[in-house]
């Protein structure tokens, strides 16, 4: 029989860096859910991806267990790794602060496409590349599906 679901806990994590200490520990401790077997088991799971945010969707059951999904570190830190800057503009309308290709969007999109809500890779990267809009960072080059879109 299945469990019962009591809740969900989203939060972004630093790979290989849980520990109990705020945003996590108040979050997870607010369910009941063991703190330290989460962290445990984190840690474990994301020893390849060291200090990479990585958001977790956390599924609280009643009887106080848990099971979690990792997803793919988000596009916006992703297109800062690749334009190599800190932050994005504060007015990505009128202050531009970086450039990314296209190559560099296909390569976000087709890492992301597991969690967008999209079918091809060419939405996806329509998605990738309006973040990197919003973000005030210029994608290079025509788009290659003719407009730049």
């Amino acid at each position: 029989m299945a469990k019962e679901i009591s809740g969900f806990v989203k939060l972004q994590v630093k790979g290989g860096q849980a520990n109990p200490a705020p945003p996590i520990g108040p979050a997870l401790g607010s369910k009941g859910v063991n703190i330290m077997e989460f962290c445990k088991q984190f840690n474990a799971r994301t020893q390849d991806k060291i200090g990479k945010v990585l958001p977790v969707t956390l599924t609280v059951f009643t009887d106080k267990s848990f099971e979690f999904v990792i997803k793919t570190p988000p596009a916006a830190i992703q297109l800062m790794d690749a334009a190599k800057q800190q932050t994005g503009s504060k007015e990505p309308n009128r202050i531009k602060v970086g450039k990314v290709s296209w190559a560099q969007v296909e390569e976000i999109a087709k890492d992301k496409m597991a969690d967008l809500n999209c079918f091809t890779i060419e939405s996806a990267m329509k998605m990738v590349a309006g973040t990197a809009r919003s973000m005030g960072f210029t994608v290079e080059g025509t788009a290659p599906w003719g407009s730049n879109a």
